[in-house]
């Protein structure tokens, strides 16, 4: 059986950072063959990170496994002169660590602990719209104003930062992850029954997006962004193919008014702004629209990449 005495503070950082290597490595095993002082990793610029905690702490490293936090082997192959580090996390180490990964970031989805560096804590959200002249008038302004009460308001409210690109046209999108590289992107305008999405031309007037345009775009910044929300009308075909490349995408599964989308948005802030995690916000935000006594609680629909 597996000891059940606490750790300590030392252990329990270690194991911290433990977790926070496999989870940039998108897996729940840390890997590395040695051979002399060379060392291969499935991402090679966490090569220095791991051999540091690997050989600074390999006693705490026995301890955790004597818990069950971790299964720590070292071998030999028989084809090989290498040797051969393997470290496996257990459930029991990420459920240990919870509280204190929820606290250095919000952004635990589904239970799943997303470890960002120190610089990454705070969570950074990029609100986009688009109102084209030649489109019906929306209320984005509300919108806006509503998110940023809201997360003003919040529990968390110094763990969040909100940054705002309006009238935006195709080329202002990937300046705009560029530039404030967020880990939640919230569009706001129209969509068509052919899932585009409406941007702005030079002229002010529409400028549609395929679904496999967008999907592209976001196919690059994959290993920042972590959320995207699209509270805009047919947007679930936009939503189906970003899902491929990012975590989580909210769609609209047909049209959407606007007290729906503002009030979606109201509850799916509040729940972020509490600490609460990206599918529980959508949940709150659906059932904001319940609360609103408007018949679009089924639109909005969570999609998660597998």
């Amino acid at each position: 059986m597996f000891e059940n005495t606490p750790l300590s503070p030392e252990q329990e950082d270690v194991l911290l950072e433990l977790i926070r290597l496999t989870r940039k490595l998108k897996r729940k095993r840390f890997f590395m063959e040695l051979n002399g002082n060379w060392f291969s990793m499935y991402n090679s610029q966490l090569v220095g990170e791991g051999e540091t905690l690997l050989h600074s702490h390999i006693d705490t490293f026995q301890e955790l496994r004597k818990r069950g936090f971790v299964a720590f082997n070292l071998n030999k192959p028989a084809y090989s002169n290498m040797f051969r580090y393997q470290l496996d996390i257990t459930s029991k180490a990420i459920e240990n660590c919870k509280n204190k990964i929820i606290q250095q970031d919000p952004l635990v989805a589904g239970g799943t602990p997303v470890l960002q560096m120190p610089e990454q804590r705070i969570v950074s959200i990029l609100f986009l719209s688009a109102d084209p002249t030649n489109a019906s008038r929306l209320r984005l302004g509300e919108e806006l104003r509503e998110i940023q009460e809201k997360l003003q308001l919040a529990r968390l409210r110094d763990k969040f930062m909100l940054e705002q690109r309006m009238s935006v046209r195709s080329s202002d999108i990937s300046q705009a992850l560029l530039d404030i590289q967020p880990h939640i992107v919230h569009f706001s305008g129209h969509g068509t029954s052919r899932g585009e999405l409406c941007f702005e031309n030079q002229m002010g007037e529409m400028h549609r997006i395929q679904p496999d345009a967008l999907a592209a775009l976001f196919e690059q910044f994959a290993n920042q962004v972590k959320c995207v929300v699209l509270n805009a009308c047919y947007s679930e075909m936009q939503a189906n193919a970003i899902v491929k490349h990012i975590e989580y995408v909210v769609g609209m599964n047909q049209t959407i008014g606007d007290r729906a989308a503002i009030a979606f948005s109201i509850g799916f802030y509040q729940a972020l702004g509490a600490g609460r995690t990206i599918e529980e916000a959508y949940k709150l935000g659906v059932a904001q629209i319940r609360l609103q006594g408007v018949p679009e609680h089924l639109t909005p629909v969570l999609n998660k990449k597998e």
